[in-house]
């Protein structure tokens, strides 16, 4: 064997030795467990912005998905291929994002939500459910960004930039806005209206528009807000986000479908107050003031 017949050989061994490994990440990371970052307020205050988990990816293939379990599934919004092809590599290579959310409603279940008293409450299968995990804490809504570019922006008249711009974080009112316990709050961020802050209260019930679109499948209905009534089918499931006052979820979208699940959350590994999606850009931008954003008391912990 020459030389250049050796190195050939060498070379294709390696390609194949890589190619084999990208393999075994790949349907590890498929179908064992999976890495996620939290982007947004949605499941606060369980899961709050800058926090990653692990995620179980493999006992939803063999066993059912549970009531009060935190999933992660596909956009249910997003457009997917008619192409089975471009579909099965929009499923498990790249395509729709990931959002997590509770599981309210399995299968064969009727979920309902009403008001009542002022307070929205959720009935399954003809019982009251407690909800333990729901935000207790009030959302304060403030700028992203530095409040005089919030304000050019809104000279422009670029709303929607001025919409991106806004995020609403939960808050503990007994203490000041510099000993907050999930979130850095900047008291010249805080949106104000002129009598104070924007503030939402838990239990602020979000009621049906008079003129706002009804969503009909079936008997099945729902408005986006806090009265709904679905039954839900053999594939179906009800996911809400334990922030309902700062949560799209099935009240907006409905029931999703069984095949856009793909894990349980199970543990926490890590939280920072962070809206970047790699943390080792943070440390490299703010060296001193990353460690004072970390979440110590977060590390390292099941969720539930």
């Amino acid at each position: 064997m020459t030389s250049f017949q050796s190195k050939k050989k060498g070379f294709w061994a390696n390609v194949k030795e890589i190619a084999g490994l990208l393999l075994i990440v790949f349907l590890i990371r498929t179908f064992g467990f999976g890495l996620y970052q939290v982007p947004t307020g949605s499941m606060e205050t369980t899961m709050l912005v800058g926090e990653r988990f692990f995620a179980d990816k493999l006992t939803p293939l063999f066993s059912n998905i549970k009531r009060g379990e935190i999933i992660a599934f596909n956009d249910p919004l997003f457009t997917y291929s008619k192409n089975s092809l471009v579909r099965l590599f929009q499923d498990y290579v790249w395509g729709p994002s990931n959002w997590t959310k509770r599981v309210i409603g399995i299968p064969g279940d009727t979920v309902k939500g009403a008001i009542e008293d002022g307070m929205p409450v959720i009935y399954v299968n003809n019982k009251k459910i407690n909800e333990p995990y729901v935000n207790k804490y009030p959302l304060v809504r403030v700028w992203k960004i530095d409040p005089r570019k919030a304000a050019m922006l809104m000279r422009k008249g670029d709303m929607e930039a001025v919409g991106r711009s806004i995020r609403s974080k939960s808050f503990d009112p007994e203490k000041s806005y510099k000993d907050q316990i999930f979130y850095n709050i900047k008291e010249d961020r805080i949106l104000n209206d002129g009598t104070g802050p924007l503030i939402m209260y838990p239990g602020t019930p979000i009621y049906k528009p008079e003129d706002g679109q009804v969503y009909r499948s079936g008997q099945s209905y729902w408005t986006g807000s806090d009265e709904f009534e679905v039954m839900l089918k053999k594939d179906q499931f009800w996911v809400m986000g334990d922030n309902r006052l700062g949560s799209t979820d099935a009240r907006w979208f409905g029931p999703i479908d069984a095949r856009l699940i793909h894990s349980r959350i199970l543990f926490r590994i890590w939280s920072i107050d962070t809206d970047e999606s790699w943390w080792i850009l943070d440390l490299l931008k703010h060296p001193i003031d990353f460690w004072r954003r970390v979440r110590w008391r977060r590390i390292f912990q099941v969720v539930r």
